[in-house]
């Protein structure tokens, strides 16, 4: 049986570095061709306890009038959201829970991320976007830490923070970078 030749060492590092490439490649293309997030749908129902919990729902229909190309678009009287790509598929889309002090109409774009800190009610939160502020009460959308709905407010607090499940939040914060359009629509 013949003795294999010997590769020089750059060859076996170029080999693997080529192998990684291809795996990357490979692996990229089949995330890009896997399962997406999907419009999810979901609409607050009261329970005895406090806050409305989101429960499922026909898919609801981006709002008229809410722009165009990629965005965010919130509607405060649905209490949605909707993740919308640059060619108007509507990529996810989820109820939310508002906090006491709302935006107004119109269109605004995110001006900060914090990946995690305490609310002004003292709920740990995480994946806060930031896009505006109103009476000088910032308004973001962020989700608790512990995936809980957010506990009823205590009487005269204002809070701008717009939660929603954590799931939710974790695809709004892979959607919102600095700079998107959050659109506000009644």
């Amino acid at each position: 049986m013949p003795v294999p030749a010997r590769l020089p060492s750059w060859a076996w590092v170029t080999g693997l570095t080529v192998g990684a490439i291809a795996a990357v490649t490979v692996l990229g293309v089949r995330a890009d061709q896997g399962s997406h997030p999907t419009a999810t749908s979901a609409k607050p129902s009261s329970t005895a306890s406090a806050q409305p919990t989101p429960t499922a729902s026909a898919p609801a229909r981006v709002p008229d009038g809410s722009g165009t190309g990629r965005r965010v678009v919130y509607s405060l009287g649905e209490k949605r959201v909707w993740l919308v790509d640059a060619s108007e598929a509507t990529r996810r889309t989820f109820t939310v829970w508002p906090g006491s002090v709302s935006p107004d109409p119109g269109r605004y774009t995110v001006s900060s991320r914090n990946p995690a800190t305490t609310g002004s009610d003292g709920v740990r939160i995480e994946h806060i976007l930031y896009f505006t502020a109103k009476d000088g009460v910032s308004v973001a959308f962020s989700n608790a830490v512990d995936g809980a709905s957010p506990p009823p407010a205590a009487s005269g607090t204002r809070t701008g923070g717009v939660r929603m499940r954590k799931a939710d939040g974790t695809a709004l914060w892979a959607f919102g970078t600095v700079g998107t359009t959050v659109t506000v629509v009644k």
